[in-house]
């Protein structure tokens, strides 16, 4: 009997990668796809002949005696067969939901009810083998019987370090194997925080972009009736509607394409710093359609795309009207023409179609890729989504007041730490990225980041490299106050990569030239703030309650602790991510 070593594995696992992809060839195709083939198979699709989904809703609570109250659910993950489009066979995707029939791509929309807790136990239906490629040469998730190791996140939730969807909390079908940080089956969100829109995902230890990719995610509420009523905004499922962005590429079969092939094959086989597809899809439709009325619409939008930044806009010059950005709303509406939305960001809005000059209107993106120095959008993901207007009136009761919410201020004299973070690209010989990571540290190396329950810190962000890094950390809220360019960049980057240390590389002698404005609608309290390159960003940062300036209710201190990191989910998958601990005041 041969007995197969996980070290074996993992040789054998990178043997077979490296021999498929010298071929440049998907796994049991006979002939390999290049790009344009990737953009003949989308541009094969005609646009705008789907109608927009709507994810079906999950309750996170029910009415008792005219009151919320606490319910348990169970929510899996399994692999189906979805519809990205008309023309397109049916695609194999990894989807959440209550069952296998109802499952979605995106998951279903939960439902919450501020201070009401839910408590979901996540379950893994997923097969023996995933349906997209991997890399063993990045930290990743390896079980030993095989299996597609999972575990979720809810993005933007405040919630105990065990509900937090460590990536080493991951498991497989069955709970068969588990990842040493993993346990517990059953997750518990607090619920305390403003009301506001979050979402979950999966967040597996170097599995997380091909997760995703595959269709792990969905959307989550967190409401406040009473709140939301004074607000008058528009309510209801025809007029408060969910808008999930995710660009994906197609084999002709209709399967997601992924690489198979890295850009520095003899270091990591498959990985690659950013992975962009062909069609944009809006909640699980290439380049859908929505009939809407001329009235007002509130469109929750969230960027669910591995690395793709979208700068939307209408083609009738219609404005967005932003009324919160991720999970709080602003102080006061911002009017606008256009929207930079980065992975992972969520912005809250309000369209009113009344005003239309046109019976239709494209939304369209214009977001360079990579953000901010890479291409042009072409004609197929430079489209979004269209809309069309009906052209008879209609009642809308429903308004936007002058003044939203207000949280706590922002004082930077409360704050207790400063720290600097500074954001890396390792190069090889060729000039292709080989990894991304923080402050010259990979994942597993000790935790340097360890802030005080309820105090207040200064981050000042670094970053030394070509990239827009959208930055997400776990639990903290924060938010961007200054952002200033850095001067003599390449004496300060060559200081910087050989001490890994912005003080002793006099930070403050680099850190001087002009400032960039922050946009208005992103100066509220936030859980991902773009990190402009060969810029140092000034955040705020809270560990406590901002709404209402209150401790966490639970213990924030216990294992196995929280994350940041860089949300293009390739950045983080290989290091550009860190350990978070907090202790106590």
């Amino acid at each position: 009997m041969l007995f197969i070593t996980m070290e074996l594995e993992m040789v054998l696992s990178i043997l077979f990668l490296l021999m498929a992809t010298a071929r440049g060839q998907r796994i049991g195709e006979s002939t390999p796809v290049s790009e344009e083939d990737l953009q003949s198979i989308a541009s094969m699709l005609e646009m705008y002949v789907d109608p927009l989904p709507q994810m079906p809703k999950v309750y996170g609570y029910s009415m008792v005696g005219g009151r919320p109250s606490c319910v348990k659910l169970t929510i899996g993950m399994f692999e189906k067969k979805w519809k990205f489009h008309r023309d397109l066979p049916p695609t194999t995707v990894f989807v959440y939901g209550t069952n296998p029939i109802t499952a979605t791509f995106p998951g279903p929309a939960i439902e919450t009810i501020q201070g009401v807790p839910l408590w979901i136990t996540w379950k893994n239906f997923l097969p023996t083998r995933h349906i997209l490629p991997w890399d063993p040469t990045i930290p990743v998730a390896m079980p030993k019987h095989g299996g597609v190791p999972t575990v979720v996140h809810l993005h933007g939730g405040i919630q105990p370090p065990q509900s937090d969807g460590s990536a080493f909390a991951w498991f497989t079908a069955g709970f068969r194997d588990v990842g040493p940080k993993w346990t517990q089956d059953t997750y518990m969100y607090p619920n305390v925080q403003s009301p506001g829109n979050l979402w979950y995902h999966d967040h597996a230890l170097g599995l997380t972009r091909a997760n995703l990719l595959a269709g792990l995610l969905g959307a989550y509420v967190i409401r406040n009736h009473m709140t939301e009523a004074s607000l008058g905004f528009p309510s209801g499922d025809l007029f408060d509607l969910h808008l999930v962005i995710a660009d994906r590429s197609f084999y002709k079969d209709g399967s997601i394409y992924m690489n198979y092939t890295g850009d520095n094959p003899t270091i990591h086989p498959q990985w690659q710093p950013e992975y962009f597809g062909e069609a944009i899809t809006v909640n699980g439709k290439a380049w859908p359609f929505l009939i809407v009325l001329r009235r007002r619409y509130r469109f929750r939008i969230l960027n669910a795309s591995n690395a793709r930044f979208f700068s939307l806009s209408l083609s009738n010059n219609l404005s967005f009207t932003i009324i919160g950005s991720d999970s709080s709303y602003l102080y006061k509406p911002i009017v606008t023409p256009t929207i930079l939305i980065a992975p992972s960001e969520i912005y809250d809005v309000i369209v009113d179609f009344s005003n239309s000059p046109t019976r239709s209107a494209e939304m369209l993106n214009s977001a360079a890729y990579p953000y901010p120095s890479g291409d042009s959008p072409n004609e197929l993901n430079s489209k979004v989504m269209k809309f069309v207007i009906q052209d008879f009136p209609i009642l809308d009761n429903s308004r936007v007041p002058s003044i939203l919410q207000n949280y706590v201020n922002y004082n930077m004299q409360e704050a207790v730490k400063h720290r600097y973070i500074t954001l890396y690209e390792d190069d090889s010989t060729s000039g292709e990225p080989t990894r991304l990571y923080i402050n010259g540290l990979r994942f597993q190396d000790p935790v340097t980041e360890i802030p005080k329950t309820g105090t207040t810190e200064i981050w000042d962000v670094i970053n030394l490299t070509n990239d827009n890094h959208p930055m997400h950390l776990h639990l903290a809220t924060f938010r961007a106050v200054k952002v200033t360019q850095i001067q003599d960049f390449d004496s300060f980057v060559n200081c910087m990569k050989g001490l890994h240390d912005a003080e002793k590389c006099n930070v403050n002698r680099y850190a001087v030239g002009p400032s960039v404005q922050i946009p208005a609608y992103e100066k509220t309290w936030k859980n991902v703030v773009k990190m402009e390159p060969g810029y140092m960003t000034t955040i705020v940062v809270k560990f406590r309650l901002v709404h209402n300036n209150e401790s966490y209710p639970f213990d924030a201190t216990a294992e196995p602790g929280y994350v940041y990191h860089c949300h293009i989910l390739d950045h983080e998958d290989n290091e550009m991510i860190r350990p978070l601990k907090l202790v106590n005041n």
